[in-house]
C-alpha cells in the first residue's frame, strides 16, 4: 500500500498587486494559490489519464518500463517549463507507475543540510523524492545532494576543527525529480546529474478542452464541447488556470440554475470575471494602458513602470510579462518596455503613426535579416 507523504513547503509571498490585490489571488495566476487545494483531486493518477505533453509522456513511459524490466529505480528526472503545466502531477504519476512512495518538498523549504539529510535517510528503496523549485536550493544544501544523486551516499562532517571527521552513510537507491520554472538558474554540476531532462510546453486549446471535460466529469457538472473550448481558449495554455476557471464558471452555472456549462454560460461568467478572449485579466490590461497613457507606448524602464503601477519589478518580470510577450503585446528593448501595435488593437486604441512606422520598420528589418541569413 502506497503512502504519499506530502510536504509542500510553499513560500508565502508578500502582498504585491495593483491597489490591494494580491497577484497570487489573480484567477489567471499560474501559481498554486489559495482555493487550489481541491485541484489535487483533479490530478490524473496514471499515465493514460494524463492529457497533453505527448513527447515527454512517450519518452517517460519508455524509461519507466525499462527501469521496471531491470528491477531498478528510475534515473533522476528534471522537469522544467512554465508554472501550472503539471510537473507535480507528473511526479505523482511516475511514483504510481513505479509502484513506490512519493515524498514532496520544495527548494526554499530545505534551509539546512540536516533538513535534506533527514529526507534522504527516510527514503525506502526506489522511492521518489520530488523537489519543486529546485533552483532555489541553498548552495550548501545542494553540495551534499551531489554524492546522494551520483553514489547514493551521504557525506556528513562530525565535529569541528582538528577533531572533525567525515562519515559516509549509504542511501537506498531512489529517484530525485526536480522541477523548476528557471532551468537556466540551475548550477551546471546539479543539472549534469539528471539523467532525464523533460521540457513541458504550453497546452493547445484542444488539449485544455479535454482537460476541462475530464475535470467537469469529476466535479459532477456536464460541459458542452463549445463550453469546454471557450474556457480552454482563455486559460493561457495552462491546466491549472483551466481548472480554476472551470470551478468559477461552475458557480455561475449553479446559481443560474443551469444543468450544463455551455458556451453562453462560459462567456457570461468569464466576462464577469473580466477575462477576455485571450485570457488577459484587468491587471494585464491596466499595465499595458499605463505604458500607453503615461509613456506614449514606451520605451519605459522596468523600475519606472513598477513604480507607476504600484508593483514590484520582479513581479512584473516574472508574473505579468511572460504571457504578454508570448502574445507579442510587449517587447523588451535595451531602453525599456514597449507595447506593440497588437496591444493597441487589442485594447481598441489606435496606435500613433510613429508606432505603426516603427513596427513596420522592425518587421522589415527582421525580414531582410532572414533573407540575408538564407543567402
Amino acid at each position: 500500500m502506497q503512502n504519499h507523504d506530502m510536504d509542500f513547503g510553499f513560500i508565502d509571498d508578500d502582498s504585491l498587486g495593483l491597489g490591494d490585490t494580491d497577484f497570487e489571488n489573480r484567477i489567471v495566476s499560474t501559481s498554486f494559490g489559495v482555493g487550489d487545494e481541491t485541484e489535487v483531486s483533479l490530478r490524473p493518477r496514471r499515465m493514460e489519464e494524463y492529457i497533453g505533453q505527448d513527447k515527454a509522456k512517450e519518452n517517460l513511459t519508455v524509461y519507466i518500463e525499462a527501469a521496471k524490466m531491470r528491477g531498478d529505480s528510475l534515473d533522476h528526472v528534471l522537469l522544467y517549463g512554465p508554472p501550472g503545466l503539471g510537473k507535480t502531477t507528473l511526479s505523482g504519476i511516475i511514483a504510481a507507475e513505479m509502484g513506490v512512495n512519493l515524498r514532496v518538498t520544495s527548494g526554499p523549504a530545505i534551509e539546512k543540510q540536516g533538513d535534506l539529510a533527514a529526507l534522504l535517510t527516510n527514503l525506502n528503496q526506489g522511492d521518489v523524492l520530488f523537489i519543486d523549485e529546485i533552483h532555489r536550493l541553498p548552495r550548501t544544501v545542494e553540495e551534499i545532494l551531489y554524492p546522494a544523486m551520483e553514489d547514493f551516499a551521504l557525506d556528513i562532517i562530525i565535529g569541528k576543527g582538528p577533531a572533525a571527521r567525515s562519515i559516509r552513510i549509504d542511501l537506498p537507491k531512489f529517484t530525485l525529480i526536480g522541477a523548476t520554472t528557471r532551468a537556466g538558474q540551475l548550477t551546471t554540476p546539479l543539472r549534469d546529474r539528471f539523467g532525464v531532462l523533460l521540457k513541458l510546453e504550453l497546452y493547445t486549446p484542444e488539449q485544455l478542452s479535454e482537460i476541462v471535460k475530464r475535470s467537469a466529469s469529476i466535479l459532477g457538472i456536464p460541459v458542452s464541447e463549445d463550453g469546454a473550448l471557450e474556457i480552454a481558449s482563455r486559460s493561457r495554455g495552462t491546466p491549472r488556470i483551466a481548472n480554476r476557471l472551470l470551478k468559477r464558471v461552475r458557480d455561475f452555472a449553479m446559481v443560474q440554475g443551469r444543468s450544463e456549462i455551455d458556451e453562453a454560460v462560459a462567456m457570461f461568467a468569464l466576462e464577469r470575471l473580466e477575462i477576455d478572449e485571450l485570457g488577459l485579466d484587468n491587471t494585464d490590461r491596466r499595465m499595458m494602458e499605463a505604458i500607453i497613457q503615461f509613456y506614449g507606448g514606451g520605451p519605459v524602464g522596468l523600475d519606472t513602470l513598477a513604480a507607476t503601477i504600484g508593483e514590484e519589478a520582479i513581479t512584473i518580470e516574472d508574473v505579468y510579462e511572460p504571457y504578454l510577450m508570448q502574445l507579442g503585446f510587449i517587447q523588451r528593448t535595451p531602453r525599456g518596455r514597449c507595447v506593440t501595435r497588437l496591444a493597441y488593437e487589442h485594447l481598441g486604441l489606435k496606435p500613433p503613426a510613429s508606432r505603426q512606422s516603427r513596427d513596420a520598420n522592425d518587421q522589415l528589418k527582421f525580414f531582410e535579416e532572414g533573407i540575408s541569413d538564407e543567402g
